[in-house]
């Protein structure tokens, strides 16, 4: 386990997405958690401290919005960027509505993906 790896967590319920997000982003250097609900988020993130969070809106149970407010309430974790990401036509309002940093409309391409997650990484 390399420590000065980027740190990475994708909620989504889609193994696909998983698998393809986890394999390319592992590829690059990244460690990478994922969950396929939502269920005690300050624990899962508080746990892996990310650099990154990738949010999906249909998120078990509470949804992407519900899960996005509630870290950015929390003092530890509201500093973490969260990228928000969903098939929804208005997912810009959703993820404004939610208090994400940006979004990533589906179906994306890698390098859109790359370019997001590397565009909200704090320097």
């Amino acid at each position: 386990m390399n420590d000065n790896a980027r740190k990475i967590i994708i909620f989504d319920d889609d193994e696909d997405i998983l698998s393809i997000c986890n394999y390319i982003l592992e590829e690059q250097g990244w460690e990478v958690s994922t969950f396929t609900n939502c269920n005690n988020i300050i624990e899962k993130v508080s746990g892996i401290k990310p650099d990154v969070i990738l949010m999906d809106n249909w998120i078990p149970d509470n949804g992407g919005i519900v899960a996005t407010q509630t870290l950015k309430r929390d003092p530890d974790l509201k500093h973490i960027p969260v990228v928000y990401f969903s098939a929804n036509s208005d997912i810009q309002l959703l993820a404004n509505h939610a208090g994400a940093e940006t979004y990533l409309a589906k179906p994306f391409d890698l390098e859109e993906l790359e370019r997001i997650i590397n565009g909200v990484l704090v320097k």
